[in-house]
């Protein structure tokens, strides 16, 4: 079923069958391939809708259930939407069970082009850049929370070099919290990181086991590259080797690691630090 347009004004259009192909476009790019072959990626959530229209992003799809998007902010997407020339779709409640994550079901959602920038050129850094790269990530929840605490630091961007997980998987996109529309994000082989490292300004920061810095107390010459390695392996000889200085984050209990969302937070609170302080509504408050 469809409404009909009026004048020049544009409408949803209403979907209610599950065998409609557009929904099944959509169910689909929850497969990584179909993802990469589209270079399309799906958000969910009136909050993070707003994030990526704030951000300068415009859907190709929304959806959207008119019984549970019937508030200020919703209406306002759905005129945005609709204002931009996107396909938007006012759907079944069936519908938006069928596109929608099975866990914290949204009211609506939005299908957008994926992002990926160059690696950042010296003219990009000044004194209190700093970027984080990321060798091999595999959980998808820990990158996507990665994402939101680059955001939070005002970090230039993530690296992600070598066999990485999909950084627009929808379990990474939600752990972003709308981080993903705001953060720069490259895709490099380890050969040309390798290359990169090399001609990097300033201090290229590994975390290591072995690292001879505690974390808190080392010197960081700006701009700042953190290097940190996936869950299990860490950082690779290869890539540690390359890193100008090698720090660690002390512990006393019985573990020897953290996990890799925490410790690349803490490494990335401690760099950016110095540059950082609290708005004015914070202080307010």
């Amino acid at each position: 079923m469809e409404r009909k347009r009026v004048g020049n004004a544009r409408t949803a259009r209403q979907v209610v069958s599950l065998q409609n192909e557009r929904v099944k476009e959509i169910r689909a790019l929850d497969m990584r391939k179909v993802r990469r072959q589209t270079g399309l990626f799906v958000a969910e959530g009136a909050s993070v809708l707003v994030t990526a229209r704030e951000a300068g992003f415009v859907p190709q799809t929304l959806v959207f259930h008119p019984g549970r998007a019937s508030g200020r902010i919703h209406k306002e997407l759905v005129a945005w939407a609709l204002e931009a020339g996107c396909d938007v779709l006012e759907v079944s409640e069936a519908v938006l069970g069928k596109l929608s994550s099975k866990d914290n079901p949204q009211s609506m959602l939005g299908v957008f082009s994926q992002r990926f920038v160059d690696l950042p050129r010296r003219s990009d850094l000044n004194d209190e850049t700093v970027w984080l790269a990321l060798e091999e990530v595999r959980d998808p929840g820990n990158l996507g929370t990665i994402i939101r605490t680059v955001d939070a630091v005002g970090a230039g961007g993530v690296i992600l070099v070598g066999t990485c997980c999909d950084a627009y998987s929808r379990e990474a996109v939600r752990a972003t919290m709308g981080s993903i529309f705001n953060v720069a994000i490259s895709k490099v082989d380890h050969d040309s990181f390798s290359h990169f490292v090399d001609s990097w300004p300033g201090s290229s920061v590994g975390l290591h086991l072995e690292g001879y810095e505690d974390f808190r107390n080392a010197t960081y010459k700006m701009p700042a590259l953190v290097v940190m390695g996936g869950e299990g392996p860490g950082l690779s000889q290869g890539l540690s080797a390359r890193c100008s200085k090698l720090v660690k984050i002390p512990m006393s209990g019985a573990l020897d690691s953290l996990n890799l969302s925490v410790a690349t937070s803490l490494t990335l609170y401690q760099v950016r630090g110095p540059y950082l302080s609290l708005k004015s509504a914070d202080r307010d408050s």
